[in-house]
């Protein structure tokens, strides 16, 4: 059941997309440029509502209230393509740093065009690099909202961390609120996998951090406050989904938690 429930899922979500982009273009391209974003939030939505009816995938959010208003940097652990587009609904004005090939995809490319996503040839140095950074001020400036995976890419649940220093220099360049974001989507929605697993985990929201801190002090606080998040709710997910069948990566991660934890218990 939950291949076919895969299968089903895989082909209504990209369906979804399509048909929507098409259809909706008309309106998406006439409408002004903030008020536009209500469609790709609806696809979102959409989305997610799709994973619960076919797959049977539920998730909450926690700490909503962390938000701060106006520019700041989101900043999500990234496991799923889930995380790239499910939380969107719950931000004022995101904006992404996204390669500039992606704006050369037909249709994709013009609705990221609208909203003025910033490209990045990532074989650039020196000045191309100082005109995104300029950029990104001026966008957080107006409000909006930069969303930074600060680990660069996809890792699995449990993962150890490979952090990247360029969300530090960004911190600092940038005098901005950083919002750290655990979850553990990977569980449910693997990467390089097409099967989706029912079951609900949680999104967890953590307090801002704010701009004034050293770099290294933020980065060596931000993966801190990130991995503490992340190894609690992995604890919790497993734990109200016995079901799920786990990676190598978040089997050895929970023996070390629960090693720990035994060892403060007897202790």
């Amino acid at each position: 059941m939950i291949t076919l429930r895969s299968i089903l899922f895989n082909t209504a979500f990209y369906l979804n997309l399509i048909v929507r982009m098409i259809v909706l273009s008309p309106i998406y391209f006439l409408m002004p440029r903030k008020a536009g974003y209500a469609i790709p939030k609806a696809w979102a939505s959409s989305s997610t509502w799709l994973m619960e009816k076919i797959v049977g995938t539920t998730f909450e959010i926690e700490g909503l209230e962390n938000i701060p208003k106006g520019g700041y940097i989101f900043a999500p652990k990234h496991q799923s393509f889930w995380d790239t587009f499910a939380l969107l609904p719950y931000l004022d004005d995101p904006v992404y740093i996204l390669k500039r090939e992606l704006l050369w995809i037909p249709l994709f490319g013009w609705y990221a065009k609208k909203q003025q996503m910033i490209p990045v040839n990532r074989g650039a140095r020196g000045k191309v690099m100082v005109e995104v950074l300029k950029r990104t001020r001026a966008v957080l400036a107006a409000g909006r909202q930069l969303i930074i995976y600060p680990e660069g890419t996809r890792r699995p649940p449990g993962a150890e961390p490979v952090y990247k220093y360029g969300i530090a220099r960004m911190y600092r360049d940038l005098d901005v609120p950083v919002v750290a974001v655990a979850m553990h989507p990977g569980l449910f929605w693997p990467r390089r996998n097409f099967r989706r697993y029912p079951g609900h985990f949680k999104v967890r929201i953590l307090p801002p951090i704010q701009p004034g801190m050293d770099p290294d002090a933020f980065f060596a606080h931000l993966i801190k406050v990130t991995e503490d998040a992340s190894d609690q709710l992995l604890l919790e997910t497993v734990a109200s989904n016995p079901h799920l069948p786990l990676p190598p990566t978040a089997v050895e991660r929970l023996a070390t938690l629960r090693a720990v934890r035994t060892a403060e218990a007897s202790g």
